[in-house]
């Protein structure tokens, strides 16, 4: 097909409900209708007499073909951006922006940033707490730290293993000098459970130590790791945290870890569209969480 004819306008509206699978959303990034964006598809199916999506109840998934034209255009589409970004100029103060989950985040990048903006004073460093999935275009983020339980990769992206997650159970002093003894697991549950999204976890900790937890041992649920540790921080209960979350707060003897038992649940990952060309700035930064989480 020759370059004067290609149909540019609905090769984009591919591109984003493509990457999204959604021509609701699709429509929401471009600023147009839905009805606009499924017809510009509908065209330039016709126009290459193949099917680009499998049509479902409430759902569109990519065929083979549409999958194919999918990864070429993404790539075509931020080289595009990037140059155009290129020309524009960079701005003259260095600046990265991260894409971090919610509890990471509060939990581990915060309390620790202080540490790479005295590194690096001339780093504007933005953090984005978001457990959505980063897309990585233009003026978004340029690296993303994400936790999963089995995911090792996303599409279209490079993702590098940051640091496994083991929970371990922790308290606050007062709260122990406080309540009942805590001797063996068993005692824990004198105390109130403080849970994070499900009470799963709890269960399997007590199910590897040999213990039954009762359905009666509830204790608040909390949506993430942050806020159950402002909760444990506070004497509120006995909880279940990811040891890399705790590890300062037990140094400075704001928590005790009760025991030495840790239980897994998945890992935190660096993500990124390429590592080889990230911003120097985005590249020091990564340089800097390799060495502090490994360290």
């Amino acid at each position: 097909m020759k370059r004067g004819r290609l149909p540019l306008t609905a090769l984009r509206s591919f591109e984003v409900a493509g990457r999204l699978e959604n021509f609701t959303l699709a429509a929401q990034e471009l600023f147009i209708s839905q009805a606009a964006v499924s017809r510009q598809i509908r065209e330039l199916e016709a126009l290459l007499g193949e099917a680009l999506f499998e049509r479902r109840h409430r759902s569109v998934h990519l065929t083979a073909s549409g999958a194919r034209l999918l990864a070429i255009l993404t790539l075509s589409f931020d080289r595009i951006d990037e140059c155009l970004e290129e020309i524009r100029g960079r701005p003259a103060t260095a600046a990265v922006t991260i894409s971090a989950e919610p509890s990471f985040a509060a939990c581990w990048l915060v309390p620790r940033l202080p540490e790479f903006r005295e590194r690096h004073p001339e780093i504007d460093v933005t953090i984005d707490s978001d457990p959505r999935l980063v897309e990585f275009r233009s003026g978004q983020a340029e690296i993303a730290i994400r936790h999963s339980a089995v995911a090792t990769a996303w599409p279209r992206t490079e993702s590098e293993h940051l640091a496994d997650v083991r929970m371990v159970p922790v308290a606050a002093p007062p709260l122990l000098k406080a309540g009942p003894a805590i001797d063996c697991p068993e005692d824990m549950l004198r105390h109130t459970l403080l849970h994070e999204e499900t009470r799963d976890v709890w269960f399997r900790w007590f199910q590897t130590a040999g213990t039954a937890m009762p359905e009666t041992a509830r204790g608040p649920v909390y949506a993430d790791s942050g806020l159950v540790m402002q909760a444990v921080l506070r004497g509120q209960g006995i909880a279940l945290m990811d040891d890399i979350f705790a590890e300062e707060e037990i140094r400075a003897g704001r928590l005790l870890r009760l025991f030495d038992l840790a239980i897994p649940l998945g890992a935190y990952w660096l993500v990124a569209r390429s590592f080889e060309r990230l911003t120097p700035a985005a590249l020091l930064f990564v340089r800097w969480i390799r060495s502090r989480i490994e360290g």
